[in-house]
């Protein structure tokens, strides 16, 4: 799907390794980026700020690090985009709304800290749905601009599908990684909760909100996420811990062939013709390696649940732009926050306690299996003209409320020929094995495809 690996460059952990060793320069990497961007920009829309010549001033400086045997960062000369609720010190960072057109944070996020320390190249912002929630913003399908990207981070996306840039970051509060990830055909990973740092991000609801990545493969997700993990004290949700290894850790081969449990969640009824032949032809070619398995019947209502949360606690931090709205928010956004100010103490903070309770559900089946397989969305992206918006998160919302890790794999076509994802889960805090055994899984399923 990567239109950069079809002119010339590897994927992002190869080419991460080019540029250190010298093979490759910075300059020339973010010049082809950029001359991708201009040729399709106009057509995909995926980029809410960029400055061409402060991207290529930024790789000049990293290859004269390089050049003069100083030492160079684990990223050292990789472009990345980031989502527009992103703070970076001194480049506009305006959260998909015009009530903060022309906002300039004075401070970068802590994953900015991080890239920056690393030596990525951040080569600009990427477009969001307003405030990171449904309201969609001008990104459209690089396959095919009738369709939706899906969202909220629809630019990061979208730019990472259409080759603009090898890796991306986005963020996921119901769905928002792995859904326009699914939909625009390339590789979604959002992390265990609390796995990366958010300050410094949009706080849309803070039980649920976790830092995700995009790259065209699994290596590509691993490489970045594994640098981005870590603990900021001014984020509760985040905790000292080992270097995760990600990287090393997915390319290895499994000790033993994994067993996934094919878990069609109780909202199977929404997924469409096309998702549920997909899943059947998968769990044939698997085979003895995948077994059927129910989820519990209070997962049912675990929708509502994680909207309710997210609802609730949107509310009270949007309290900012609902006092200065003057008709800058959507009605899709002041209905939220309406429905938001109407949930009472006690439905809210029971929701909390179901993250708990839904995990504690889930351990008898992680016993049993590697992963869980699921779909990443409903289907295909939506046209743009229809009524589903950014799409459905149905099949990611349960998942994002767990805290649990997820990972969709672009090895899906609908009839339509628009891409579809594959989803897999793991348990909280087994990143690493989840995608080692989604890097296995490619490979099987590509094995028995040929």
């Amino acid at each position: 799907m990567s239109p950069v690996v079809k002119e010339g460059l590897p994927g992002a952990a190869v080419l991460r390794e080019r540029l250190a060793n010298g093979a490759l320069d910075a300059e020339k990497v973010v010049a082809r980026c950029l001359e991708r961007i201009a040729a399709r920009e106009e057509a995909v829309q995926a980029w809410a700020w960029l400055d061409a010549e402060y991207a290529l001033e930024r790789a000049r400086a990293r290859d004269e690090q390089r050049r003069t045997g100083r030492p160079v960062g684990a990223l050292h000369g990789m472009p990345v985009a980031l989502k527009d609720i992103i703070d970076t010190r001194g480049v506009p960072t305006a959260n998909g709304t015009s009530l903060d057109a022309g906002r300039v944070p004075s401070e970068d996020a802590w994953i900015v800290r991080r890239l920056e320390s690393e030596g990525a190249i951040v080569l600009g912002k990427t477009v969001t749905a307003e405030l990171a929630y449904k309201h969609p913003g001008k990104t459209r399908h690089p396959a095919n601009t009738d369709h939706s990207p899906g969202g909220s981070s629809s630019g990061s996306a979208a730019a990472v599908a259409d080759g603009m840039v090898p890796l991306a970051v986005g963020t996921q509060t119901g769905g928002s990684v792995i859904r326009p990830a699914a939909y625009c055909g390339t590789v979604g990973y959002k992390p265990t909760f609390g796995a990366i740092p958010r300050s410094g991000i949009l706080s849309q609801s803070p039980s649920l909100d976790t830092v995700g990545v995009f790259a065209t493969d699994v290596e590509g997700v691993a490489m970045l996420a594994e640098q981005l993990f870590g603990h900021d004290a001014r984020d509760p949700a985040s905790r000292p811990s080992p270097f995760p290894r990600l990287l090393e850790t997915a390319r290895q081969a499994p000790p033993v062939v994994p067993t996934l449990a094919f878990v069609q969640t109780p909202f199977w009824s929404r997924a469409d013709d096309d998702t549920r032949q997909a899943f059947d032809e998968i769990v044939a070619a698997l085979g003895e390696h995948v077994f059927e398995a129910p989820l519990p019947p209070r997962f049912a209502e675990a929708a509502d649940v994680r909207t309710r949360i997210n609802l609730a606690e949107m509310s009270r931090h949007f309290h900012a732009w609902r006092a200065r709205d003057e008709g800058g928010l959507s009605e899709t956004m002041r209905e939220a926050l309406s429905a938001g100010r109407s949930i009472s103490a006690h439905d809210y903070l029971a929701a909390l306690d179901w993250p708990g309770v839904l995990n504690a559900g889930l351990e008898a089946l992680f016993e049993r299996c590697d992963a869980i397989l699921t779909p990443a969305a409903t289907g295909t992206a939506p046209r743009l003209d229809g009524p589903d918006g950014t799409g459905d998160p149905i099949f990611n919302g349960l998942w994002t409320l767990c805290g649990t890790p997820a990972i969709t794999l672009p090895l899906l076509e609908g009839s339509d020929g628009l891409p579809m994802g594959l989803q897999l889960v793991g348990r909280r805090g087994d990143d690493a094995r989840l995608l080692r055994t989604a890097r296995w899984l490619t490979g099987f399923l590509d094995d028995a495809g040929s």
